[in-house]
């Protein structure tokens, strides 16, 4: 699964939703663009607008939402537009997504950035929404788009109802493509819950108590009173339980039961699990139950994992495990496969931009233990010792965890489950990082290969190629240094699980002591090799210097490890 990579949601809304011709050029552009993944295109008639859903590196997908902006202000005619959904431009709304590995801030400036350029480089005049608003004011969509297109004339002409970027007095361009709201908001996500009744109304009755705005007050009868209004004539609401919600009762004759169908517009505030529970309260309040819970559209993973961490928790049992049992943990506790069966693969946006790319290049930790086996036997020279050094690492880091696990399970030790689960979670970054590693260390063999196979023929491409050469021999000794200290801290969760955890697995934490001393003492050998190449004495000295020490302390801590072990086997 994608590590470590930023990856954001734009959701463009064009306007135009009959002509298929003409949104399936704007589509080309964003396919075209590299690294970007079109995950759906959904036109409406009678809206006459196109809601396109991409996804990628936060660079990828600007520079395709801007491809698309330019096409649609090639095609699109705003003066002869008509349709149900209000809109301002050809590109009316533009707003990016953090998915994983980024803030929403980080996605407001992206959004301004965005917005200036369109504005700079095809003189669409753009407003700034949502996160990205320059106002409080404008954070509301509707106050940028007022009037909708046919205002704008007006609107352009008045200073404090300029756009943000691009301002000028209505005109010939204006006309064409009208304005864009560029914005950053966060994900929304569109989910139904399952309930074991037939019954609309009760299905809105939980709707009503935990979407954010609630109910309406009524005088008397909670049902059919009068509704109270306050001093302006607004009915006065009694909030619902779920920040960040909107939710409506409805039956769907498909499946033969009622759901509540929420949109969690704030994923920070209510999480998806807090929502399946606080709905599974309510509906039991009420006599009902939910059954199970249907996802509809994409969401990111980090609302499984959080989901499949805190039922873990409420089992107290430790998240400390592979990455796959924490999501099916979530899925079976949600019951996202109640009605048909959940894919992670399918519904994860972060997969799907994965499985997207997964042709590009093969990586180690992909294979299998047989086929990671034969492939370091083969005469090519890639993975060599640094990899398998980063492996040795993985695999002590995991015996830690898994005698952590051992023991926050042990019958008669669950008043401890909390701080074996700790360890567990720290064993399994750890193991993550030193994966990671497996595959960084192959990646800085190739580069120095990449770098002695550039061209030499005149001394400028023999200066370049040495400087190639060095910055990648550099980088070969720091991937090696980098697996050195990581697998450093697999000796405390080992020597902890040695001293507290479960006897009878002792052995196992002894083995995760000489795993890690063999990565440290393999991964030093690289450090050593790699920077007996380097030009730079100072800094090759410097390398090999840090190593050695780290090298010697490895030896030390596992020397003292299995003397605990020995002792411990020995029922000293």
């Amino acid at each position: 699964m994608i590590q470590n990579k930023r990856i954001i949601e734009c959701v463009p809304n064009f306007s135009e939703g009959r002509d298929k011709g003409v949104i399936r050029q704007i589509t080309q552009v964003i396919e075209q663009t590299e690294g970007v993944k079109l995950l759906d295109v959904d036109p409406g008639e009678a809206t006459n607008r196109t809601v396109v859903t991409f996804v990628g590196e936060p660079e990828a997908v600007m520079e395709a939402a801007f491809q698309s902006v330019k096409k649609a202000g090639e095609l699109i005619d705003m003066s002869r537009h008509h349709g149900a959904h209000p809109r301002m431009g050809a590109t009316d709304v533009l707003p990016l997504v953090p998915v994983s590995g980024i803030t929403l801030e980080e996605c407001a400036v992206l959004a301004r950035q965005l917005a200036e350029r369109i504005a700079r480089e095809l003189l669409i005049p753009c407003y700034c929404y949502e996160a990205a608003a320059f106002t409080p004011e404008r954070k509301n969509l509707a106050v940028c788009r007022e009037g909708e297109y046919e205002g704008l004339p007006e609107r352009l002409a008045v200073a404090e109802k300029a756009p943000d970027y691009g301002a000028r007095p209505f005109d010939e361009g204006v006309a064409r493509t009208g304005c864009t709201a560029v914005g950053a908001r966060d994900f929304l996500i569109a989910v139904n819950f399952n309930l074991n009744t037939t019954s609309t109304r009760r299905a809105n009755a939980i709707a009503f108590d935990v979407r954010e705005k609630g109910r309406p007050k009524r005088e008397g009868n909670p049902i059919i009173g009068k509704t109270v209004k306050d001093a302006e004539g607004n009915p006065v609401m009694i909030p619902g339980t779920l920040k960040g919600t909107k939710a409506i009762g409805w039956y769907i004759e498909e499946y033969g039961i009622a759901q509540v169908s929420m949109n969690i517009t704030d994923i920070n505030q209510t999480p998806l699990h807090v929502a399946f529970d606080e709905v599974c309260r309510c509906a039991q309040n009420r006599g009902l139950r939910v059954t199970g819970t249907e996802i509809v559209g994409l969401l990111p993973e980090r609302c499984l994992l959080e989901a499949g961490r805190y039922f873990l928790a409420k089992q107290q049992r430790s998240a400390g495990i592979p990455k796959e049992d924490v999501l099916n943990i979530a899925v079976k506790s949600m019951g996202l496969d109640d009605l048909k069966p959940f894919s992670p693969q399918e519904k994860v946006v972060e997969y799907l931009l994965e499985s997207e790319n997964s042709g590009q290049s093969t990586r180690l930790t992909d294979l299998t233990v047989k086929g990671f086996a034969d492939e370091t036997a083969r005469e090519s020279p890639a993975p060599g010792g640094g990899s398998v050094s980063a492996y040795m690492g993985a695999m002590g880091a995991a015996l830690g965890t898994m005698v952590a696990n051992l023991s926050s399970h042990k019958p008669g030790w669950d008043e401890q489950w909390e701080k074996f689960a700790q360890w567990a979670e720290r064993g399994m970054e750890l193991e993550q990082q030193l994966l990671r590693l497996v595959d960084e260390d192959t990646e800085a063999f190739n580069r120095i290969m990449a770098a002695f196979g550039m061209p030499k023929g005149t001394p400028e491409e023999k200066q370049l190629r040495s400087e190639a050469i060095q910055r990648a021999t550099l980088f070969a000794a720091q991937v090696p240094l980098q697996t050195m200290k990581v697998s450093m801290e697999v000796f405390p969760l080992c020597r902890a699980m040695v001293v507290e955890g479960n006897p009878n697995s002792v052995s196992d934490a002894g083995v995760g002591a000489l795993a890690a001393c063999a990565a440290v003492q393999g991964a030093g050998l690289n450090v050593k090799i790699n920077a007996a190449s380097l030009k730079d004495k100072a800094q090759a000295d410097a390398l090999i210097s840090e190593a050695a020490r780290l090298m010697a302390d490895a030896k030390a801590q596992q020397e003292e490890i299995l003397t605990l072990v020995e002792r411990t086997i020995a029922g000293v």
